[in-house]
Order: C-alpha cells, then structure tokens, then sequence
C-alpha cells in the first residue's frame, strides 16, 4: 500500500508543472509596440506543450538550455479580451495554467510629460531620508535586517517617509524627485544602496511596497510634480532569482580565467574604451564585460531575451508607476547598440519622455558623445537615443574653480572654459547639472560648511543652462567624508526623519541658524526659478573672469530691444537675467561698460534673493561682496 501511494505521488508532482514565476505578470492594451515577450519560470517548465486560450497565435517561443524557462512572444493587438489563458499542456491533460490580464492605459500615457530643464531634480536615498513605517524595517524573507548603529546596514528610511515630506520637498521648490533604487535587494550586506537589484518587478518590502510606490507619484503628481526611477541595466545582484538560476550561459558575462563558479573579473572601468579608435580589445572587453563587484554580475545586453526583458521592464514600471522619466546607471558600461535599441524602444513608446544616462566622464566630449544625435558619436555612425547626459565636467571644475587662485587655466576660469564646450551638447538645455550626489564628496565638506560656497555653487546649477539636480540635505548644510568614513558618511540619516531625533530639519521652524542659512537661500532661489523661461530655455553670454569674478547672462533674443510691459509675471520672450559670482574674499567693484552688449537698452537691475533694484547703467559701477553671488532681473 505504502508503494502504490509513494508511485501515486510521484506521478502527480511530474505530472503537474509548478509555475513559479511570470514576468511581467500584466501588461497593457495599446501600447505602441504591440510585441510582448512573456517570460515563465518553473522546473522543467520547458517540457511542457504551450497554447494559448482563444486562439491566440503565439508568434514566437523560445526555450533555452536551461528547461526552467520559457520565452513566449505574442503580439497583444490579437487579443480581444482583457485576459487569456497561457496553459501548459502535458499530451491533453493542462498540467498548470495562467491567467494573463491586459490593463486598459491610462488616457494620455503615451504623451505623458517628463522632467525637463524647467525642473528641479532632488536626489534621494530613501534609506537615509525618512522612516514613515517603522513596522516594514526588517523583513522575514530579506536578509539583511535593519540596525541603525551600522553606517552601512540598513537604516529604516522608506517610501512613506518620503510621502510623508512631499510638503518640505514641494515647499523648497522641488519639481523632480529621483529616488535610488527601491526594487528589491537582497543582498547580505549593504544592500541600502539598491544597486544590486534581486527582483526587477519588485518594490523592496524594507521600503513598503508596488502600490506605495504607485502611491508616491501619484502624491507628486497631484502637486506638479513627478518621480524619477533610477534604473541598472548594467548589472543584478548576485543572489537575483534569475542569476542563481541562469536562463542562458550568456546572460551575464564570464570569463574563462575569472573567479569563481560565474568567472567574476572586475572591470577596469576604462570606458573611453567604448570609442577609443586605438584601444586594444583585451582592455576594451575587461572594461565593458567586467563586473562592478563580486556581487554584481555584469549582465549581457546583446543577449536579445535579456535586452527585451530590460525594455519591458523598463516600460512596465513607466506605465505602472506613471514615471515621469529615467536615470540610467553607468550607462556607459553597458553594450552600448543594445542600449540604443533600449533607448528607442522606450523613447518611440512615450516621445516625450526623457532619460538621463550616468556617464562619468571628466571630458565634455567623452560626455557629449553619449547624448542623442551627437556629431561626435555620428563619426562612426552611431546614436546613442539616449536623450540626457549628466554634466560630470561641471561636477569636476566647480570646486576646484572655488579653490583655486585665479591663473590662465585654473580658479573661475575653469567654470568659463566648461561652458565653452556647450557646442559639442546636441541638446544643451537637456544635460543635468549638479555639484554632488550620493557617489561623490559632500559639497559642504570640501568648504567646511562655509555657507558662502555652497550659494555661490547653487546659484550656478540654478541660472546655467540644462536641469539642475540637488543631493538630499544640501539645502540644510549636511556634511559626509568620504575619505574618513567611505559612502556611508555621505550618505548620512536626514535629522529629523526618525522618531526620537534629537532635531528635525525639515521644518523651518525648527532648524538651527546655520541650516536655515542653507534652506532659506535654496528655496528662494528655487522657487524663483520654476516662472523663469529666461532660465530654462534661454540663451546664454559670459565673459572671462577678471580678479575673479564671473559675469554672465540669460536671454532671449530680443530682450533689452522692446521691454513687453504686459507679462504679468514679468517674464516674456524678452526677458534678460544678469549673474555675477564674486570668489574673492573682498567686495569687487567694476565697470558695467565691459558688458555693454548684454546690457543694451536696460536701466535697473531687481536683486532675485533681496528683492532690491538696483540702477544699471553702461555709465555706472556695480560692487558686489566678497565670496557672493548675484542674481539680477534686468529691466
């Protein structure tokens, strides 16, 4: 008796397929692209006949070495109903079934909005911000639990705690909020950071869940606001479902002499490599193909299911979460053809959507060469698709300009020489513009907390051209060094976020007077910026420092000709804004004749942060305060 039902169970378990997983598990009705690549995972899910339920054709299945996964491709204009049926057949007998639904899209989805140089982006460790549900800080299927007394373990910070500051963010004059990434990460250790994703469709449980982050943008965007996700397409965390369990020898790289059971070799990070016309292959494959880290394997792009998997996936959360745009993880290290097919596919899908890419660079040209339709990358016939680049050159100068003693090439000269590469920029206005972010030093470390700097530097990334992003507690003065204590010094708790703080920062009233320096001047700027079309879109004039002040304008093209009287906001297709930045330690008086052509048919100059007018005159002398920056709305 005991064999006949051992025989019997046995039978059952082979007979019966175990779908373990399905992804993406929905998907729209009307989408551009109607092609849909449906992975499903199971044990030897492969061995199984696969139809479809009202005679939907499959278009394409593809199985692989790996008889745990199979690739289904359909094409969702032939399918009438908001759902259908992927079964799995063993002879005539359906051994498991799927219910596949199809969403109806919002109306207006393709032609959503996205950040542009009209925004204000703030960077956000979400760990680090706010604790908004203490319940969720440690998770009995994640490894790593939460324990603030580690500066690199997980801290407790979460998307409600970000919810719960929309009103400090939208009071600041925040437009943009770019969050590093929420998707689950199961990492042993240091897993705050999000880099070493373990599930793509999968909001982290430490930081709450899909609905919350669906939650989140919908609150932004309630407010004229939106949410920017941070995305890796150059790598996974090793403990991924899909690494442990490779659907295809190829879909991370490895290499022969590497280590380990995957053949980890880290890169060399050389990714000049990638249009170096006299590199070597050897270095150009251990740069590209290399991984980040032990933890991180390098995934492979030119892999068609891999890099249809990273385009859905990408497209799922734009639609499911209504994004309002991308930042792309070390763009530069990924196969890049594949990534312009990324890139397009996503863009072709939604027109107006924009997606900045992380290439870390020092060159203006190395820079500019990722961004669309640039004439440097056109040379050989390549386009990257990839709408925005971030401004790493600027990143590099601006402290070093505030450092240094003015010569032929260093101090404020070096800010005047960055924007005299704007040429090479296909789009200058869609370049991101900052001075730190949660990979960097803290800005207000290298100045000791000097408040005069960071105004000087925030009045920069705010009147320049291109998008200005901010690193969360900037504006209130924070501090981090990275050389003492490593990116856990940067990346430091927000004061106030967690109950039980000895001092909340995020309300005004209770800042302390150095924060308050910080914060008052950052939202009067910011939010002086968001009616300011001048600024966004305008053109640009400087001149070369002299004793060390740097001097430029924002215009359009007839401004200072016919002053339009009838804007009510004061803004108009003629609208002029004057910039000076003192880096001396003394005030600096000088002659206005020197800027004549900008300052043609103007007679008063309004102080953006003071609200002072001031008289402008080719005839009169302006002096301004030593280590200051100005901002004047001409008239």
């Amino acid at each position: 008796m005991k064999k006949i039902s051992f025989l019997f169970l046995f039978i059952s378990l082979f007979s019966f397929a175990q779908i373990q997983k399905v992804e993406p598990a929905f998907w729209w009705h009307g989408m551009k692209n109607p092609e849909l690549q449906i992975l499903v995972y199971g044990k030897d899910i492969s061995k199984y006949h696969v139809e479809l339920s009202d005679n939907i054709k499959i278009k394409n299945l593809t199985k692989t070495e790996n008889p745990n996964y199979i690739f289904i491709t359909i094409n969702t204009d032939e399918v009438k109903n908001s759902s259908f049926k992927i079964n799995f057949k063993n002879g005539k007998k359906t051994a498991d079934s799927y219910t596949y639904e199809l969403k109806k899209r919002n109306p207006g989805s393709a032609d959503r909005n996205s950040f542009s140089s009209k925004d204000v982006m703030y960077l956000i460790m979400p760990d680090r911000f706010a604790n908004g549900d203490p319940s969720n800080d440690s998770q009995p299927n994640l490894t790593e639990k939460a324990n603030r007394n580690l500066p690199s373990g997980r801290h407790g910070g979460d998307l409600r705690g970000v919810i719960n500051h929309l009103d400090y963010l939208q009071n600041l004059g925040v437009t943009s909020l770019w969050l590093t990434p929420v998707n689950e990460d199961n990492e042993k250790k240091t897993s705050y950071h999000g880099y070493a994703q373990t599930d793509l469709y999968k909001i982290d449980g430490r930081y709450g869940t899909n609905e919350e982050y669906l939650e989140l943008s919908r609150n932004l965007q309630k407010r004229g606001m939106m949410l920017i996700q941070d995305y890796v397409t150059n790598h996974w965390g090793i403990s991924h479902w899909m690494i442990q369990d490779l659907p295809t020898k190829d879909w991370i790289h490895q290499f022969k002499d590497g280590e380990g059971k995957y053949g980890f070799k880290r890169s060399n990070y050389r990714i000049s490599s990638q249009f170096d016309t006299n590199v070597s292959e050897i270095d150009k494959e251990e740069a590209l193909n290399g991984w980040f880290d032990t933890t991180m394997p390098d995934l492979n792009q030119s892999n068609p299911l891999l890099l249809k998997y990273l385009t859905q996936n990408a497209i799922w959360w734009i639609e499911y979460a209504e994004l309002g745009g991308l930042r792309v993880d070390t763009y530069p290290y990924n196969d890049k053809i594949a990534m312009a097919k990324w890139a397009k596919a996503i863009t072709d899908e939604y027109p107006n959507f924009n997606i900045v890419g992380e290439a870390w660079m020092s060159s203006p040209a190395h820079i500019s060469y990722w961004q669309k339709d640039s004439k440097i990358a056109a040379i050989e016939n390549y386009n990257s698709n990839l709408p925005s680049v971030m401004d790493f050159s600027l990143y590099t100068d601006l402290p070093d300009a505030l450092k240094e003693e003015k010569s032929w090439d260093k101090g404020m000269t070096k800010i005047y020489d960055s924007f005299s590469n704007d040429f090479l920029y296909p789009n200058i206005n869609n370049i991101l513009v900052f001075f730190e972010n949660h990979d960097t030093e803290r800005f207000n470390e290298i100045f000791k907390g000097d408040v005069r700097y960071y105004k000087m530097a925030m009045t920069l990334i705010a009147t320049i051209r291109g998008i200005p992003q901010l690193y969360y507690g900037s504006e209130i003065g924070m501090l981090g060094d990275k050389n003492k204590g490593g990116d856990a010094n940067i990346r430091r708790d927000f004061p106030g976020g967690w109950k039980g703080d000895a001092q909340n920062a995020f309300n005004p009233e209770t800042q302390t007077s150095e924060q308050k320096q910080f914060y008052d001047y950052t939202q009067k700027l910011l939010n002086w910026r968001k009616g300011k079309e001048v600024i966004h879109t305008g053109k640009t004039k400087h001149y070369i420092p002299k004793e060390k002040v740097y001097v430029y304008f924002r215009y359009n093209d007839n401004a200072g000709k016919s002053r339009d009287l009838s804007s009510k906001n004061g803004d108009s297709n003629n609208d002029k804004v004057m910039v000076i930045i003192n880096n001396n330690e003394n005030e600096q008086t000088f002659d206005l004749k020197r800027f004549a052509e900008s300052l043609e048919g103007i007679s008063k100059g309004k102080d953006v942060i003071s609200g002072k007018e001031i008289p402008i005159s080719i005839e009169n002398k302006l002096t301004i305060s030593g280590k200051s920056s100005l901002i004047l709305e001409l008239e």
